[in-house]
């Protein structure tokens, strides 16, 4: 009788090209364990920590290392604006990131916006725009200074495109800012509800989980941000174009 296969070995076939490690929602806080907004799951903040270290020794012990690894966005929780905390939460979660030995490209979800401005943002550990391709770009597409996106080629022929979720959105902006002031027509005119925050009545999807395509109906409420094609940016088209070209 032959032996049975050992599951723990790799199964014959050739070798991947190249991997790369995801993780998302850590959201992290000093807090005992809680619940999400529905009340339907538990959310363990403090512990959360331990899973992200747990992520990142096994990355590390890879005997064929991980080209980089994508950060979805809620690095740390809403509830650290609400103690004062969030830039000594976000430096807990940095320093352990730093452990990591490959790259970690950054994108920024709702709780980052619950917590920092866009301004803010910017100018800290969670962008990543520094590790993009540096391909030129004609300069009637140069996108402005103050949106986050960008392309890289982690191996020849692919390409990740990081897009901003909430690159039309009320969060994070100045609510006396021309942008805040579209966000929010952009808001009245697609959300009947008197309370923009409430999905009531609609399909309930949250921007940074947008997987629809640009012809798709979408939800809009001040919670979320949107990218669906009739709203993007002047800056976030130029960076699809620019990148359809070098692909």
């Amino acid at each position: 009788m032959a032996d049975k296969p050992d599951p723990s070995s790799p199964a014959d076939g050739p070798e991947p090209l190249f991997s790369f490690g995801v993780i998302a929602d850590i959201q992290y806080a000093d807090l005992e364990d809680g619940y999400n907004f529905q009340r339907s799951r538990r959310r363990y903040y403090r512990h959360s920590l331990v899973h992200l270290q747990g992520a990142i020794e096994d990355w590390n012990k890879e005997s064929s290392m991980p080209c980089c690894v994508l950060q979805l966005g809620d690095i740390i929780d809403g509830y650290n604006a609400q103690y004062k905390v969030s830039e000594k939460s976000l430096e807990l979660v940095m320093n352990t990131f730093q452990m990591l030995k490959v790259p970690v490209h950054h994108t920024w979800g709702n709780h980052e916006f619950y917590n920092f401005s866009r301004d803010y943002l910017a100018n800290s550990k969670l962008n990543s725009k520094f590790l993009e391709d540096q391909i030129p770009q004609h300069p009637e597409t140069t996108p402005s200074e103050n949106y986050y996106a960008y392309h890289f080629v982690p191996f020849p022929k692919f390409r990740f495109i990081l897009l901003d979720s909430y690159d039309l959105s009320v969060l994070g902006i100045d609510q006396f800012s021309p942008k805040y002031e579209q966000c929010m027509k952009i808001l009245r005119e697609h959300n009947p509800n008197v309370e923009l925050n409430s999905p009531q009545g609609e399909l309930l999807l949250r921007a940074e989980h947008l997987t629809l395509s640009l012809s798709s109906p979408a939800t809009f409420y001040s919670a979320g941000g949107w990218m669906v094609k009739d709203f993007l940016s002047p800056s976030m088209s130029s960076l699809m174009e620019d990148s359809a070209k070098n692909s």
